[in-house]
């Protein structure tokens, strides 16, 4: 499916409304048929978007803005980076296949910071694991394949899903950039000293804090739009910068205070504290709660889901009666589908053959797993580790045991 614009900013230059006008002059056989000019005018414009997009002249497409900035994913695929850190400093910057579909603002960003693809590297692949996790009981179970679309086709969609990948990816870049920095993994950070002194009447600041303010950043700069790009009267931008940034919040809300005791006999007269980030699961559990509570939003400002140059789009909430999204809400343009039959356009395979729990009422349950098309049931035979036992020093030995275990699969 073509991803085409409507706007005449996204039209080459040779596009504009009178160029038309002046090829319809000069090729009399080719003007349509409307006695409107207006009709006419917006005919031909219609053609010239078409072939523009089948000639791939048009970078900017409108209806997935994020994609070309989420195209980094695509190193998930990758064994290896060579943006990293020997033991004598910081090795040049070795330009990798895999590092192709990013833009050349983020490889500059990447350039200027050794060691950070690492980080993005275990940022990209931790939000594809929880993802999976958080979705595993769900129809659309987070699938994941090659190419840059490694979160699939949904993403395309202003959905609910799409809300949650953005969200969680822009966590992960966040929780894994800023935990490398207190690692020492990259040359351009460090641990967070910002925080020093007394904190209490019996703590005080000290140790070394996850560096979240340079992670945020690092996350912002890499997912920022550029150029042409930063249109805020495009309400997908507007939703992915929204969700990307709620992403961020919630690693910020998230941050706890660990401490450390001193004294005699470990009496703890004084406390050294410091900021630490959470487990990554409790963000992926903490956004799969807004994900349920999403708002669908649309354009508060005119002109529908475009306005016009003069306006400026806003998120409100599609039903006035709710109250506007808070910064660390989920907002979506669009209601998801059923996720029930095979979609190629979405890449989507449907839950045909999806195992499910036939005693669950949840969303696990083979009733609404297999969209009421019924379930197959079958006896497996199931072998697993048991009876494990540990000898000194230092191996352990176990036997295999077998049980048959009933399995349900949707029609």
């Amino acid at each position: 499916m073509l991803c085409l614009s409507n706007r005449l900013e996204d039209l080459p230059r040779s596009a504009a409304p009178g160029h038309f006008k002046k090829v319809a002059r000069q090729n009399p056989r080719r003007r349509c048929k409307s006695s409107s000019p207006g009709i006419c005018v917006r005919t031909m414009r219609l053609q010239a978007v078409l072939l523009a997009a089948s000639l791939a002249v048009l970078p900017g497409a409108s209806c997935a803005p994020g994609r070309s900035r989420s195209a980094w994913w695509e190193i998930v695929h990758s064994g290896s980076v060579s943006n990293r850190l020997s033991p004598r400093g910081s090795e040049p910057f070795v330009p990798d296949a895999t590092l192709a579909a990013m833009t050349r603002r983020q490889r500059r960003l990447v350039r200027r910071n050794p060691g950070v693809l690492h980080g993005l590297l275990s940022a990209v692949r931790g939000a594809v694991r929880e993802c999976r996790w958080q979705f595993r009981h769900r129809r659309w179970d987070c699938p994941s394949g090659p190419g840059p679309a490694i979160f699939g086709k949904i993403l395309q969609r202003g959905c609910r899903e799409a809300a949650f990948v953005h969200a969680l990816t822009s966590a992960a870049v966040v929780h894994s950039v800023a935990r490398a920095c207190s690692d020492g993994t990259i040359a351009s950070c460090t641990c967070d000293y910002r925080r020093r002194g007394r904190g209490g009447p019996d703590w005080e600041w000290g140790g070394c804090s996850d560096n979240l303010p340079f992670g945020t950043r690092f996350s912002r700069e890499l997912s920022a739009v550029s150029g042409s790009a930063r249109n805020t009267r495009d309400l997908r931008v507007l939703m992915d910068q929204h969700n990307e940034d709620a992403g961020r919040k919630t690693v910020e809300a998230e941050m706890r205070q660990e401490c450390k005791c001193h004294g005699m006999s470990g009496s703890c007269a004084l406390k050294t504290c410091w900021l630490r980030l959470p487990h990554f699961r409790t963000l992926g559990d903490r956004l799969k709660e807004r994900f349920d509570g999403a708002t669908h939003v649309s354009n508060g400002g005119k002109g529908g889901n475009r306005a016009s140059r003069s306006d400026r789009a806003s998120l409100q909430p599609a039903d006035p009666s709710h109250k506007p999204p808070a910064q660390r809400d989920l907002v979506y343009l669009v209601e998801s589908p059923e996720f029930c039959e095979a979609e190629s356009r979405l890449g989507w395979p449907g839950t045909r053959g999806r195992r499910c729990n036939s005693s669950s009422p949840g969303l696990d349950g083979c009733e609404l797993l297999c969209c009421g098309r019924g379930w197959n049931s079958y006896r497996e035979r199931v072998s697993e580790r048991c009876l494990c036992t540990f000898h000194w020093c230092c191996t352990v030995t176990c036997q295999n045991c077998t049980r048959l275990e009933t399995v349900h699969e949707c029609l």
